[in-house]
C-alpha cells in the first residue's frame, strides 16, 4: 500500500507489498518513510528498499544486492536500478497485475539488502537473535513425541492376538473330552 491510491486492477499486488513492508520492519533499526508517494524502509537513515504500486508497472521494488545482483539481473522482471543506482548494485523488479511476485527470493533479497546498508553493530545484533533462536530448544511435536515412539507396530500386535488364539484352542479341547474320559478324571 502506498501513499498514492491503488489502481483496482493491481490490488491484487497489494498483500505482497504488505507483506514484504511486514518483513523490513522486523529488522532492528528500521523506519518508514514515503518520500515521492513510495514506501520507503530504511536503517539508520539509509535506505534499503523502495517500493510502491502503481498503474502503469504494478508492484515495483528496489533493493541493494551487492552479492548477488548478477544473478538477479538475470531474471526477466528485473533491471539495473535507474538514476546511476544500478552501478552500486541496486536492482529494480516489476510485477504486473497478473504476475505472482516469488516472496521467498524477495525476503532474501530485502535481507541481503538491509544487511548491506545497515550499521555493523545491527547486523551484529541481528546475527545474534538469529543464534539465538537456533540454539532454543523447540518443544517436541505431537509426530515425533516418545509416547508415539512406543507405540507397537501392527506386526508384533498381530503376533500377540495369534498367540492369544492358540491358548483357547488347547483349553477348548480339552472341554470336548469324551465323556468318558471326564469321568475318569473325577
Amino acid at each position: 500500500m502506498t501513499m498514492m491510491p491503488v489502481p483496482r486492477k493491481m490490488k491484487r499486488l497489494e498483500p505482497f507489498e504488505l507483506a514484504l513492508r511486514k518483513a523490513g520492519m522486523a529488522y532492528p533499526g528500521v523506519t518508514e518513510e514515503f518520500p515521492w508517494g513510495h514506501r520507503t524502509l530504511k536503517v539508520n537513515g539509509k535506505s534499503f528498499i523502495f517500493m510502491g504500486i502503481n498503474g502503469k508497472e504494478g508492484l515495483v521494488l528496489s533493493v541493494k544486492l551487492p552479492r548477488s545482483n548478477g544473478a538477479a539481473l538475470m531474471l526477466s522482471f528485473t533491471e539495473p536500478t535507474r538514476y546511476g543506482l544500478g552501478k552500486s548494485g541496486w536492482v529494480t523488479a516489476y510485477f504486473g497485475a497478473k504476475d505472482t511476485p516469488p516472496l521467498k527470493m524477495l525476503r532474501q533479497w530485502l535481507d541481503e539488502s538491509y544487511r548491506a546498508v545497515a550499521p555493523e553493530q545491527l547486523v551484529d545484533r541481528l546475527d545474534e537473535i538469529a543464534a539465538t533462536r537456533a540454539r532454543a530448544p523447540r518443544a517436541p511435536s505431537r509426530k515425533s513425541s516418545p509416547a508415539a515412539a512406543k507405540k507397537p507396530a501392527p506386526r508384533k500386535t498381530a503376533v500377540k492376538k495369534s498367540a492369544a488364539k492358540k491358548a483357547p484352542a488347547k483349553k477348548s479341547a480339552a472341554k470336548k473330552a469324551p465323556a468318558s474320559a471326564r469321568a475318569r478324571r473325577t
